[in-house]
């Protein structure tokens, strides 16, 4: 049953070669899959370039040697319980390609202009072959031709395609498909028809595999194998770029006849709305985790969701803002708490470490909080509020040179934060929030500055520095010689213990003193040139 033919060959007699047949794991016999058969192609061409023009004559040892079963193109015999098995499906297959004798004059290395080189056919056969009444002819890609012998019973009952053919016309000899994308998909379709348990046949094959069959299956209204696909792909796994590939071939479904909505449940939700509850639960899990590496990989998990959210939004209304700002204003007024706390009389005096340290550590837990939210804010272009919040935080930066520099520099790396994202225009507050930003926080970092250089390997001088002298380029000229006098006084004190501003230095000084000169020369240098 599942063995193929070889006609014997003879002098001046059309020559048959053996094309090897693809079986699927489950043991179904289809046709060739074009990788296979262009690799035989190749090999048939290769041997026939190495020829002599006049070969002798093949003696009938050697031709019965071409032919015996231990050539690499013939496949082991199925067990008998596979035949068994199969043989309701398919009784009869056979695989015979076609090529006239090649002119006697061809050189060896012009290709030779025969049908060898153009076109192949393949011949495979279903159920029992003597009952076979009708012939459906596939015409695919790369010269490919497969000749099916079917029931023309089994396809009208299975396919309301084969159905509307066969009832145009009674009888059908031949149905003719031309251009066929996928032969080898189609001819496994079709004895698809004539399987019983189509699910277990369907099991041992890949999601690319089933979604092949499907679309053919699609296109040919046989609905019974579109359950069957369905139901694989709504219970299997699907890997990496398998989930979009399944989705937009089960979208092109318009009804719900075949059960699509248990697939698209996978990836989406009858609940309406549910995106700002599920990610403000989030946010105060991951908030108030008390175990600081899993916090911190999930930290830097949902930065990265987040942050491909917002480049897919692009610009759009974002469903998040409000969650976030919740969760800095609850942060914040926990950190604000705790450093009231610290700065109590007697506080840090206390030896006690089981009294201070819940405290410290509830300072830096909330400053890293603050500083993971500001980062969010910051890619998603939506920190102005931020800024506003944070420089409106007087009490708080009064209270911080109370506190130890060690427990007290997180802070310090949100205002840094602020300078860089200002700088950068990453976020666009208003001149006011600047000036007031500027006003209450940039002498804490001061302060701070020595230790975030050689206690914070996060901490990037440069970036900061210009992010800093930016910011401030960005007021009134009025309020650049303030700003900036007063840190040159500290500069001049402690030198590389204060941020190096001499570049925003520079910018000042030319707009002070040397663009009102240019200014004023200009009209004058103009008329001394006429």
């Amino acid at each position: 049953m599942a063995d193929y033919k070889v006609r014997k060959v003879e002098p001046g007699q059309t020559k048959f070669r053996n094309v090897p047949i693809a079986v699927t794991p489950e043991g179904f016999w289809c046709c060739p899959s074009q990788a296979v058969f262009q690799k035989t192609l190749k090999n048939q061409n290769h041997q026939t370039k190495h020829k002599p023009e006049n070969p002798p004559a093949t003696s009938k040892s050697s031709s019965q040697k071409t032919s015996s079963p231990s050539s690499p193109e013939k496949r082991v015999l199925p067990s008998p319980s596979r035949s068994r098995v199969s043989s309701e499906d398919q009784k009869c297959l056979t695989s015979n390609t076609s090529a006239s004798n090649p002119p006697p004059m061809a050189s060896e290395g012009t290709p030779k202009p025969n049908g060898e080189n153009q076109q192949r056919k393949i011949s495979v056969g279903f159920g029992l072959s003597e009952t076979s009444d009708l012939k459906v002819n596939l015409s695919g890609k790369e010269g490919i031709i497969v000749r099916m012998s079917v029931h023309s019973n089994i396809l009208s009952e299975k396919s309301k395609f084969f159905a509307d053919k066969l009832s145009r016309q009674s009888p059908v000899p031949c149905i003719e498909m031309d251009d066929c994308e996928d032969v080898e998909i189609y001819v496994e379709t079709v004895g698809l028809m004539y399987c019983k348990e189509m699910r277990q046949r369907l099991m041992k094959q890949s999601v690319p595999r089933v979604l092949r069959i499907f679309k053919v299956a699609e296109s040919l209204c046989f609905s019974a194998c579109i359950k069957s696909c369905l139901e694989y792909l709504e219970a299997v796994p699907w890997v990496g770029e398998e989930e979009e590939h399944v989705i937009s071939s089960v979208r092109n479904i318009q009804c719900d006849t075949y059960g699509i909505n248990s697939i698209m449940k996978r990836v989406s939700s009858d609940i309406s709305n549910p995106p700002n509850a599920t990610l403000s639960c989030i946010m105060e899990m991951v908030l108030k985790s008390n175990d600081e590496r899993g916090r911190r990989e999930m930290k830097s998990l949902m930065l990265k969701l987040l942050k491909e959210n917002s480049l897919l939004t692009n610009g759009s209304v974002d469903i998040c803002v409000e969650t976030l700002y919740d969760s800095c204003q609850s942060c914040l007024n926990s950190l604000l708490a705790s450093f009231r706390q610290a700065a109590e009389p007697g506080f840090l005096d206390n030896k006690s470490l089981g009294c201070k340290d819940p405290v410290m550590q509830q300072i830096a837990l909330e400053a890293d909080n603050l500083l993971w939210l500001l980062e969010i804010l910051a890619d998603r272009r939506v920190a102005d509020e931020f800024a506003l919040m944070w420089a409106t935080q007087g009490e708080l930066a009064k209270l911080h040179p109370r506190l130890p520099t060690v427990s007290r520099h997180l802070v310090s790396c949100i205002t840094a934060r602020l300078f860089v994202g200002i700088g950068k225009g990453e976020m666009l507050p208003s001149k006011n929030t600047r000036q007031l930003l500027l006003h209450v926080w940039l002498q804490p970092l001061i302060d701070d500055y020595n230790w975030l250089q050689h206690g914070c390997r996060s901490f990037d001088r440069k970036v900061v520095e210009e992010g800093i002298g930016r910011t401030i380029l960005t007021l009134p000229l009025d309020d650049q010689q303030s700003i900036l006098l007063a840190w040159l006084g500290s500069f001049l004190k402690v030198g590389d213990s204060c941020p190096n501003l001499q570049r925003a230095f520079e910018v000042w000084w030319r707009r002070t003193f040397i663009r009102p000169f240019m200014e004023q020369q200009g009209p004058k240098m103009r008329l001394d040139r006429n």
